[in-house]
């Protein structure tokens, strides 16, 4: 729960109203509380705007995610998965953008202004299998660039992974992440 409050807005309201609580009992000659005020009101609102000036708000889900895709995130969803979705979903802090290292290191970042952008998530069961599937706003990187990348995506996002590409309409890219179940080992007697 507290992934999604913007550290940038409690600040901002608890320091404006420290602030004018300080201005308030500076009129109303109250030494105390005028202290507490400016000491603590103006830091607070001070560091309120920065965090809202840097501020990164979270990737919303495009759809509800349905009984059965929770039931199998909670038996399938991999390391990887669970960091992705926690990561895009709350605030984030100096940041250019979610995902902006990543991007970086698969090559599909060359400049800041090319760098594609989380539009959206949704987790869904894809043939019995958990996937989360992130949705791109790509507009200057085309899907053949992302589909040349997509082995070394498959290495980065690590083993028990399967990714594919997709190009819904244009412009946007679906990057799916799909758990791949693990080879049980059939013993033979």
């Amino acid at each position: 729960m507290l992934r999604q409050i913007s550290l940038g807005t409690l600040g901002l309201t608890i320091g404006g109203i420290l602030t004018i609580m300080g201005f308030v009992a500076y009129a109303g000659n109250n030494a105390t509380l005028n202290l507490v005020g400016f000491f603590y009101g103006i830091p607070l609102l001070l560091g309120g705007l920065a965090l809202k000036a840097n501020e990164l708000k979270p990737v919303p889900f495009t759809q509800k995610t349905s009984p059965s895709a929770l039931i199998l995130r909670e038996q399938q969803a991999t390391d990887t998965q669970n960091k992705i979705r926690k990561d895009i979903t709350r605030y984030c802090y100096g940041q250019d953008a979610h995902l902006d290292t990543t991007l970086s290191f698969l090559g599909l970042s060359p400049t800041d202004q090319e760098r594609p952008t989380v539009t959206g998530l949704r987790e869904v069961e894809v043939n019995g299998n958990y996937a989360l599937i992130l949705e791109f706003d790509s507009p200057l990187i085309p899907i053949d660039v992302w589909q040349k990348k997509q082995e070394k995506m498959t290495n980065y996002f690590g083993p028990g992974l399967e990714v594919q590409i997709t190009q819904p309409s244009e412009n946007t890219i679906e990057l799916a992440l799909i758990n791949t179940p693990k080879e049980s080992l059939v013993s033979t007697q």
